[in-house]
């Protein structure tokens, strides 16, 4: 199956053509650039897909980024949060293209930080992962970067354990920041509820080994995640999509089913219950009735 999910071995052998020593080290794995060092890399784009790493982004001039079901906008330094959870890409709109990023794993700050990185407000379900700055905080993040960038290259002992403290540096400076609302709002209460399940819906996916498995299948389930009533829910995204929630997870699993069921060697059986079914001919029934196939029967098309 081709990955839908950028592992950190894809990221280096696209953006530096070379793995580094480092990269499964014990600690877990962090490194940092500057942005023009490997804008020749993206050149032809950045496809749209999920990080298995997390990525913390200070870039300038204009920009336009699609972020989980969002496509925003930014002009001027922006401080931009990625996380494994959320599939992203980005595309420059001006000659302006400076700036740093940084990458690390998840077990880079395992057992090192409070809580999970997950519980952080800019990489929470729904949360706002984009600061504008002003010239004054732009000045301080890229110095945190630089003393990341002359930190990396240093043989002193304990260097991860300062370059993890820039890292949370830099996001305690953004959390007390405020972050770029307007890129984010909706219209009504309705509009939000909508966008936080379409959210919900996308981090199941993609399923990339039998092993994982669609648990999210109701309007009953989404509900009890955002802590709704059903029929809040439902009334929501209908009124913003014309469609039923049914609707909604029906067509995403049956795309699943179908990219599985083409670009996969997995049986259909694997497949079915990837999907969330327990016996095969419930799958059978479920995919035939949508698409007037069966799963074997599209496979061989």
């Amino acid at each position: 199956m081709s990955k839908r999910t950028q592992t950190l071995e894809e990221f280096y052998e696209h953006k530096i053509k070379e793995l580094p020593p480092n990269l499964h080290q014990d600690v877990g794995h962090f490194n940092v650039f500057r942005l023009e060092d490997c804008l020749e890399a993206d050149a032809e784009g950045q496809k749209y897909s999920r990080r298995e790493f997390y990525k913390v982004t200070l870039i300038r001039g204009k920009n336009r980024y699609h972020y989980a079901d969002k496509t925003v906008e930014v002009t001027g330094p922006t401080l931009i949060f990625f996380n494994p959870q959320v599939p992203y890409t980005w595309e420059s709109l001006s000659e302006d293209k400076t700036g740093f990023f940084c990458i690390f794993s998840k077990s880079f700050f395992t057992e090192k930080i409070r809580g999970g990185l997950e519980e952080l407000p800019m990489y929470a379900i729904g949360g706002k992962p984009a600061y504008l700055l002003d010239e004054e905080q732009d000045a301080h993040v890229s110095g945190i970067f630089t003393k990341m960038l002359a930190e990396i290259g240093s043989d002193y002992a304990f260097k991860y354990d300062l370059l993890r403290n820039y890292v949370m540096e830099i996001t305690h400076f953004a959390l007390k920041s405020r972050p770029y609302e307007t890129l984010y709002q909706h219209p009504d209460a309705k509009s939000r509820i909508t966008s936080v399940f379409n959210e919900l819906l996308e981090r199941q996916f993609p399923i990339e080994s039998p092993a994982q498995r669609f648990t999210m299948r109701s309007a009953k389930d989404f509900a009890a995640q955002l802590s709704v009533h059903v029929n809040h829910l439902n009334r929501a995204i209908k009124q913003t999509t014309g469609r039923t929630t049914t609707d909604l997870i029906t067509e995403r699993l049956i795309g699943e089913a179908k990219v599985l069921l083409k670009h996969t060697n997995w049986n259909i059986s694997e497949i079915g219950y990837a999907l969330g079914f327990e016996e095969p001919a419930h799958f059978n029934n479920f995919f035939k009735k949508q698409t007037q196939h069966t799963p074997s029967g599209f496979r061989s098309a």
